[in-house]
């Protein structure tokens, strides 16, 4: 099959024909309808978090179920899938719990070894070994991937669109509905109007947030998500966010979101919190980062800062009822796509995300 092949932060990434093995046990093998181009792939290839390569990116993704491994008993040939990039293990301490997007084995397995819930990997090049990018590997023709990290969904939704669900809807909508759990008639601002931020302001709208305040280095970032129930939009451009957040709300917000994770927007996301307020850093920033804030202020305000992985969510509820959301038009997907590219133009497509002239592309093999 072709596939898009990272190798080194300095090489840009490549397609190339590798062989992929049949699903082992509690594995399936699915045919990719899209995958999403998200920042996350932008860190990896920058050299800004560590992964072991050579591996074939892509963690937001979507197709046809085409092989099923031994022990699979709840997916089909031929079952429509949205991809999970937390394929959890069902049977340590945290997912017995519900807490599947702690999984221990995610954790010390498959973000650290390239390989699936197992550590080996499905993917080689000549006999060598290609690894997987978080049990996912989307950027490709087709995925083996665990059986508990491809998400059965409704037949008659658009598999080109809700891949969007696996990653950008996933994590910025559950941040706010699960993480955060927004309250009714609160004030709500979100740092950041990419594919995450402008779904942490439809999770923000979805639990009944009075006041939604959109911030963005860019003035048309920030007025589109208006368009996904933003009540304020604020364009930076070179001005200080906490004066400009401040000269809005001056007694801050009850929810502050970083949906960026640069220093500078975690920092600002607690700055602006008003009393009893809940900073939530939803965007990851760079390896090793640090951020600095005043332990006072936040204790005399008695409010909090609260770190959001994959928006909280339990894949195998939550992501199905995304897709259900978006087909009711609950959820706005479609306006986030600005491209739709083969999968020939991966390295384009990052360069391109890397300069901000898109909001989200997807890769249709």
């Amino acid at each position: 099959m072709r596939a898009a092949l990272f190798t080194d932060k300095d090489i840009p990434v490549q397609i190339a024909d590798l062989d992929l093995a049949a699903p082992r046990e509690n594995e399936v093998k699915v045919r990719i309808a899209a995958a999403g181009v998200c920042h996350s792939e932008l860190h990896l290839t920058r050299g800004e978090w560590y992964a072991p390569a050579p591996l074939v990116p892509g963690h937001e993704g979507s197709g046809v179920v085409t092989e099923v491994g031994p022990g699979v008993t709840h997916l089909t040939e031929g079952d429509h899938v949205v991809l999970s990039w937390n394929p959890y293990c069902g049977t340590c301490r945290e997912c017995v719990a519900g807490r599947e997007t702690r999984c221990h084995k995610v954790a010390s397995v498959i973000n650290t070894s390239g390989g699936l819930l197992d550590g080996t990997s499905r993917l080689s090049l000549g006999g060598d070994r290609i690894n997987h990018y978080i049990g996912v590997s989307s950027w490709a023709e087709e995925a083996v991937v665990p059986a508990t990290g491809a998400i059965k969904v409704r037949r008659d939704a658009p598999l080109d669109t809700v891949a969007l669900v696996g990653c950008a809807a996933a994590t910025g909508v559950g941040a706010a509905i699960h993480t955060a759990q927004v309250s009714e008639g609160s004030t709500v601002v979100v740092i950041g109007c990419g594919g995450i931020g402008l779904n942490v302001v439809q999770g923000a709208r979805m639990r009944g947030a009075e006041r939604i305040i959109a911030v963005d280095l860019s003035t048309e970032r920030a007025a589109l998500a208006k368009v996904f129930g933003a009540t304020d939009s604020i364009g930076l451009g070179g001005a200080d966010a906490v004066e400009a957040i401040r000269d809005l709300i001056p007694n801050g917000a009850d929810y502050a979101f970083d949906a960026i994770g640069h220093v500078a927007t975690t920092e600002a996301a607690i700055k602006v919190l008003g009393m009893g307020g809940a900073a939530v850093i939803v965007g990851l920033p760079a390896v090793g980062a640090t951020a600095k804030f005043e332990p006072l202020a936040l204790a005399e305000a008695d409010a909090r800062i609260l770190g959001s992985n994959y928006g909280s969510i339990r894949p195998q509820f939550d992501i199905p009822k995304l897709v259900d959301l978006y087909m009711a038009g609950d959820l706005m997907l479609d306006e986030l796509i600005t491209a739709r590219r083969p999968l020939d133009d991966a390295a384009r497509a990052l360069a391109d995300l890397a300069s901000g002239s898109q909001l989200r592309q997807l890769l249709v093999p």
